[in-house]
């Protein structure tokens, strides 16, 4: 496994510093939620924050994994879809500036659009219009687009669009690559389990859930039980849970990685996405389990010390660090 490719909503971070919470409140947004809004409220939120400090980014679950997997050397290509206007511009232009393969459709609706407002404390309250990335259809996803990848990375969230998911994972297992999911979210998985199990079944070899995922899938609290019932029935897979960092099962091998202890929480959004990132590069370049998860946690840690899911190249600079050290047994948790 050398090349990924992704496939997810194709969304664009919008982080806005709020000077105070009063807009939170004037449009009923509860702090530190996530929030479904149509374009209409989207554009108040917009017009009501100009002028204030904001940056833009690359956004979603897997858009989140690929750019951070490309950000550690590995090759990679991202599959989704984005509207006529210059925020669907940006998200292209964006990865091709990162080297990642773009492999984006253009849609009816304005480009999906996650407006997150950050408090003074650190704390995000997003507001999210998928607009064109809910257009992507089936029957766009062609043979073609995996060619010269070894693996696929899936979001979760495309799950509720089965028909969709189920194309693309067939597709990539015909053309010989390994296929990745994340389970995305607890209740997404809940109202789609017997699809799931179906295509887990069918089509996926590596799983990424944590505790409440886990427990979704399989009915399972204990999170060591349900990582065995999920490996049962692929070939790899990894539950999260949280601070006492990740469970890993591959055929008979069992491992417990911890996390970095040292990390400093500001913002957890994106620790799985991240999480993914680095366990799947350190599957890349060939590593044992161990430093796979290890690899994993420290992308992780990294990510939650700062808002958003963008840091500087110091960062960068200190994981590339952090990773040589795995790999010369030098770091390992």
């Amino acid at each position: 496994m050398k090349k990924v490719i992704g496939i997810g909503n194709a969304l664009t971070d919008i982080l806005v510093n709020l000077p105070t919470d009063d807009i939170l409140k004037d449009f009923g947004l509860p702090k530190g939620s996530m929030s479904l809004v149509d374009t209409d409220l989207q554009y108040k939120i917009s017009e009501n924050t100009a002028g204030m400090p904001r940056t833009m980014s690359l956004g979603g679950s897997a858009g989140n994994t690929i750019r951070a997997m490309a950000k550690l050397g590995i090759p990679t290509g991202f599959i989704g879809k984005v509207g006529n206007d210059d925020t669907g511009d940006f998200l292209i232009a964006a990865l091709d500036n990162l080297g990642i393969r773009p492999v984006i459709f253009r849609g009816s609706n304005p480009s999906g659009v996650c407006i997150s407002l950050v408090s003074r404390d650190g704390e995000r309250t997003m507001a999210t219009h998928l607009g064109a990335a809910l257009e992507l259809e089936p029957e766009e996803i062609k043979d073609t687009m995996f060619e010269g990848y070894d693996c696929l990375y899936v979001e979760g969230y495309l799950v509720q669009n089965h028909n969709l998911i189920e194309r693309a994972v067939s597709k990539a297992k015909k053309k010989g690559l390994k296929v990745a999911i994340d389970l995305a979210s607890y209740n997404v998985v809940a109202d789609n389990r017997a699809f799931l199990h179906e295509l887990t079944d069918a089509f996926i070899d590596i799983v990424f859930a944590n505790e409440y995922e886990a427990h979704a899938f399989t009915g399972e609290t204990n999170p060591v039980k349900a990582l065995d019932m999920i490996a049962d029935i692929t070939e790899l897979a990894v539950v999260k849970v949280g601070r006492e960092g990740a469970y890993i099962r591959q055929g008979r091998e069992f491992l417990h990685v911890g996390i970095m202890s040292e990390a400093c929480r500001v913002d957890t959004t994106g620790a799985g996405d991240f999480y993914a990132a680095g366990f799947l590069a350190g599957m890349c370049e060939e590593l044992p389990l161990r430093k796979c998860g290890t690899l994993g946690s420290i992308a992780a840690g990294k990510v939650i010390e700062v808002v958003g899911t963008t840091f500087g190249e110091d960062v960068w600079s200190d994981i590339s660090r952090l990773a040589d050290n795995v790999r010369r047994d030098r770091y390992l948790f």
